[in-house]
């Protein structure tokens, strides 16, 4: 087993707020050598990468040891009793109390989304997300947040025990919205593209793209993973 890979003064300031010079401590957890550096090429500069582990061994041992703040976890890790990402989380979550984890993985299957959420992640994100996303989701579970790719959102209704046929709840925010743009709403929160929306609805991107401006200024969120979060809390999707 390769020895984990720690970063010079690992010990993090978990009273520092992110944002700060500090910065966010976290850990990577991947057992690609190329995707971790490449991930920590692109997180934001306050983003502070404490060190990387390879395997589920290594990780749990990394996370005890660092107490990051976050880890940015992989759901599919050689080693250990082979439970990948979900069993780094069981091991090593009560020994390090303050720490949150966050999957990130290139599957988007459901039974990897519920395996890893009932395991205690605290978001779970597709490394088809860029840098800047990372680091913004990393922020938001740091900060207390759920935070989920878009296309997964039925999955994270599943995970949570969401009963079949529960019916969505009529808002008065929701009656803020027109038909059109609760068409676009439900799209957009499940992960459609501007694109994808434009040809479903045959109307234009920049169309689209107007839409969900009114629907985040009318609902007073600020991004597509707080729309996300806001329609799975009202069962919309």
């Amino acid at each position: 087993m390769s020895e984990p890979h720690a970063a010079p003064d690992p010990r993090p300031d978990l009273g520092t707020a992110p944002g700060t010079a500090a910065g966010l401590p976290v850990v990577i957890v991947d057992d690609h050598s190329i995707f971790r550096s490449g991930l920590r090429a692109e997180l934001d500069a306050d983003v502070r990468v404490l060190g990387e582990a390879a395997t589920v061994d290594e990780a749990i041992e990394l996370v005890v040891a660092l107490q990051p703040r976050v880890v940015l976890l992989d759901v599919h890790l050689p080693g250990g009793r082979g439970g990948g990402g979900s069993e780094v989380i069981h091991d090593a979550a009560h020994r390090a109390p303050h720490t949150l984890f966050l999957a990130l993985s290139v599957s988007d299957a459901a039974d990897d989304v519920v395996r890893v959420i009932r395991a205690g992640a605290r978001g779970y994100i597709t490394k088809s997300s860029s840098g800047a996303e990372v680091s913004e989701a990393a922020r938001r579970v740091a900060g207390g947040d759920a935070v989920f790719s878009p296309r997964l959102a039925g999955f994270v209704l599943d995970a949570f025990g969401a009963v079949a046929g529960e019916t969505a709840e009529t808002t008065e925010e929701l009656d803020r919205l027109s038909a059109r743009e609760q068409e676009v709403m439900r799209l957009i929160a499940r992960g459609y593209t501007y694109k994808e929306v434009a040809g479903s609805l045959f109307i234009s991107p920049k169309t689209v793209e107007t839409h969900v401006s009114a629907v985040l200024r009318k609902l007073q969120l600020s991004s597509r993973y707080e729309l996300t979060a806001w329609a799975l809390e009202r069962k919309l999707l």
